[in-house]
């Protein structure tokens, strides 16, 4: 069965946002990517590329909390609308199942596809609004 967990987005200051939640659950980031370190983000400014693209603190024995922070080119974030709910699907299958049956009278925002980290993912709003975020991540087998 597949997970949830909750990812946040914020407008460059994710990495203060997260290090005040590892000062308050402890653990350590299981992931810390910022952008210059991710292939086509060359052409971004020198301070988004400084920004974090994923981050990953888990918290508990299965739940993880996840963030990035909004280009300054991309529509900023505004709270309410700065988190998805993601979901770690079991399967290729599983994941296309989950995310057809989500976007059933919503919005595709990026259709399901083979990412470089080595997953399959696609984002979507739901007809009521929620953002969700699918992955499958091909190392989990």
């Amino acid at each position: 069965m597949a997970t949830l967990n909750t990812y946040l987005n914020f407008n460059g200051n994710t990495e203060e946002v997260f290090n005040f939640y590892k000062s308050v659950f402890g653990g350590e980031f299981t992931a810390l990517m910022r952008f210059k370190d991710t292939p086509g983000c060359e052409g971004m400014t020198k301070e988004d590329q400084e920004g974090i693209m994923h981050v990953a603190l888990p918290i508990g024995p299965t739940s993880i909390l996840m963030g990035t922070d909004v280009p300054s080119s991309m529509v900023q974030v505004k709270p309410g609308s700065n988190m998805s709910i993601s979901i770690g699907a079991e399967s290729e299958a599983e994941a296309d199942k989950l995310f057809n049956g989500l976007a059933e009278g919503g919005q595709i925002v990026m259709p399901l596809q083979k990412m470089f980290w080595n997953a399959y993912y696609g984002q979507l709003t739901d007809k009521f609004g929620i953002q969700w975020m699918v992955n499958y991540d091909y190392n989990q087998k």
